[in-house]
């Protein structure tokens, strides 16, 4: 059976990147990208950022491929969740909670504070790592983005990402009135925290990240215990549409993170379930099983012709398995049903451009274009971008694609010498040699930066 391709697909896993969990948790952050469960913490978050009176476009919300329970926020109003978190959250009201507490922390302004403390910090390694962070969460679909510490800095950045009780018990305040202002109940944050708690007699370097980072004492569970019964909304249970969205969240991350045996104890054959369904064929294309894969999906969507992620499963199952031609069909069924999704948009531009063909490659470019209307930091649909442009001869386009990936990188140097190159092309007339003319100024200024920080 044909393995798969390496992976650009709509799910980005270590797994399919052949990395050891051992080297992602001593390497740094390994993130991952997905539509459908990008969209599902949207729907958790978005009312909770809005009740905290913060712009939900503003914030980025990114998932860490890490099997511990962990959660986290840094400045710039960017949000971290773990997968382990995701996966061991039974309920969706459990990770409501999580992002309700985290959303505190931001209304609150605790990363300001955190902040300043980074940049007074004298380990300019540290500084680096956390200033610099939002280039390595931009590098694009496929890579491995890493905070790369050894020794004592792991430790000592951990200590930068740290709250103290107060700050913990502000940020619960806020969860509290937040989840009461959505109409939501606290008991999911409530549970988590227990979780927790049994942990805080193991060895530190045993318990997850969460509670080393984020201090739990006895007064914080007894006063959510208190705010959970006061609350009129105690029983009200997750909505049940919002109940199968996590059961799908969890269903797919533990198709793709964890080993095939793992995937049928947890999902056996018996369980005829939509997550268990979905697992089971995600399951099977990473085991290699594409007759299996092929059939599960299918009967998803047979059951289910509008869900535009079963299609986009089976677009990324045929073009990871070397059926580019064949990947066209779903991928563009998936975008009809889901147009606004640009990750959806640029896994169908990705394969039109594999069929090395002008229609195609026209195809893959308006797809491209639309995409990066949303996420124009996407750095690996710039580098689309560029593909398209030098298929069709336009050379400075083609270097400004590369300057603008470049930039997002933080490869400031390759992002000036593309600049250049598109300026000397593009008529100074033209939007486009503007752009090249800022990306020039903005890639030198963080160049300098840069130095002078090291």
């Amino acid at each position: 059976m044909r393995k798969p391709r390496s992976s650009l697909a709509a799910l980005v896993v270590v797994a399919l990147l052949a990395l050891q969990p051992s080297a992602t948790k001593a390497n740094g952050l390994s993130l991952i990208r997905d539509a459908e469960i990008e969209n599902t913490i949207r729907i958790y978050a978005a009312p909770l950022f809005r009740a905290a009176a913060l712009d939900p476009e503003a914030i980025s919300v990114y998932l860490v491929q890490d099997e511990s329970l962990n959660a986290f926020v840094v400045p710039g109003l960017r949000m971290f969740l773990h997968t382990g978190l995701l996966i061991r959250a039974e309920d969706p009201l459990q990770v409501i909670g999580v992002i309700a507490h985290e959303t505190g922390h931001l209304a609150a302004g605790h990363t300001v504070t955190r902040g300043e403390t980074i940049r007074e910090a004298q380990n300019t390694a540290i500084a680096a790592a956390i200033l610099g962070l939002a280039a390595a969460l931009a590098t694009g679909r496929g890579e491995f983005a890493a905070i790369g510490l050894r020794g004592g800095q792991d430790v000592a950045l951990r200590n930068l990402l740290s709250y103290n009780r107060t700050q913990e018990s502000a940020a619960d305040l806020w969860a509290i009135r937040l989840l009461r202002e959505t109409g939501q109940s606290p008991a999911g944050l409530l549970e988590f925290m227990r979780i927790l708690g049994g942990q805080e007699v193991l060895y530190a370097g045993s318990q997850d990240p969460y509670l080393r980072t984020h201090p739990l004492a006895q007064e914080r569970i007894s006063y959510l215990s208190r705010e959970v019964s006061e609350s009129p909304f105690a029983n009200r249970e997750a909505d049940p549409e919002l109940l199968l969205q996590h059961a799908r969240m969890r269903a797919k991350l533990i198709g793709f993170l964890r080993p095939y045996e793992q995937v049928l104890i947890d999902y056996p054959e018996s369980d005829g379930s939509l997550p268990g369904r979905y697992a089971r064929a995600i399951a099977s294309f990473r085991k290699g099983d594409l007759e299996a894969a092929l059939a599960g999906i299918d009967g998803l969507i047979a059951a289910y012709p509008e869900d535009p992620y079963f299609h986009e499963l089976k677009g990324q199952v045929l073009f990871e398995s070397g059926r580019v031609a064949d990947a066209l069909a779903p991928y563009r069924q998936a975008h009809a049903l889901l147009p606004r999704s640009p990750l959806i948009a640029l896994s169908l531009a990705q394969v039109s451009l594999e069929m090395n063909q002008p229609e195609h490659d026209r195809e893959g470019l308006r797809l491209i274009k639309a995409a990066l209307r949303d996420e124009p930091d996407n750095a690996f649909g710039w580098r689309l971008a560029a593909v398209a442009h030098g298929r069709q001869g336009d050379i400075g386009e083609t270097a400004l694609a590369l300057s603008e990936a470049a930039l997002i990188r933080g490869k400031y140097g390759e992002a000036v010498n593309q600049a250049q190159r598109a300026k000397k092309i593009l008529g100074r007339d033209e939007t486009s040699w503007q752009r090249a003319d800022d990306i020039e100024s903005l890639a030198r200024h963080r160049q300098k930066s840069e130095n002078n920080r090291n």
